[in-house]
């Protein structure tokens, strides 16, 4: 779902205050070039990330589900100078476009890109003692949010803010009996998130260059 004044909106807004530098742009031409889907964050959205990020304070942020990089680079110029970030990414092609993306914005220092199944990954860095992080993004399959939530819990301390991204499901998160596994699975992060003591949480719908979607995000109270 797509509207031409939806993306006019997003323009105007990206012109004004979430203009693009080389560093952004280059990341997304070298993800195109690559051939990775164009699913990246908006740059209104990224800029938003960016703001969540320092709003927190954080210095230790997990973004499950990297891509191209893109929103990686938004969240890691955030960090204060001894911060840093771990990406996890699925598809090694994926990772290596990532981390050229990374390098080339000067941020490869700052940024760990680890590559395979977040499942696989995340029991690793909390064997590793990797947390607690003070910012978790979760952009990756839908169908295990669910789980990525319950780790972020694991992974996280008090205050620490989790966001997942595409909730809405151009709409169709609201079908009583989906054939979906995406909505399936966002339908049961929603119970799980308003079942879970320990987070206090909202919703919000977007439009834009990126269609009909939205956003959850979860602050851990305890």
């Amino acid at each position: 779902m797509t509207n031409p004044q939806w993306n006019a909106v997003d323009a105007y807004f990206t012109e004004t205050i979430a203009p693009a530098d080389e560093a952004l742009t280059a990341a997304l031409d070298a993800s195109a070039a690559a051939g990775l889907p164009e699913i990246a964050v908006a740059p209104n959205q990224g800029k938003l990330l960016h703001l969540l990020a320092l709003t927190q304070g954080a210095r230790n942020i997990l973004e499950i589900g990297t891509l191209g990089g893109y929103s990686t680079i938004w969240l890691a110029r955030a960090l204060p100078a001894d911060g840093r970030l771990i990406t996890l990414e699925y598809d090694p092609a994926h990772a290596d476009v990532a981390r050229a993306n990374l390098a080339h914005a000067g941020l490869d220092k700052v940024v760990e890109v680890r590559t395979g199944p977040a499942l696989d990954s995340l029991p690793r860095l909390e064997a590793e003692g990797a947390g607690p992080f003070d910012l978790v993004f979760i952009d990756a399959d839908k169908v295990n949010n669910p789980r990525y939530v319950e780790w972020a819990l694991k992974l996280s301390r008090p205050g620490t803010l989790i966001i997942v991204d595409n909730v809405v499901r151009g709409g169709r998160i609201t079908t009583p009996a989906p054939d979906d596994p995406a909505i399936t699975g966002t339908r049961e992060l929603f119970e799980l998130v308003a079942a879970e003591p320990r987070l206090d949480a909202t919703a919000i719908q977007t439009v834009g260059s990126k269609g009909y979607d939205g956003l959850l995000l979860a602050r851990v109270v305890r």
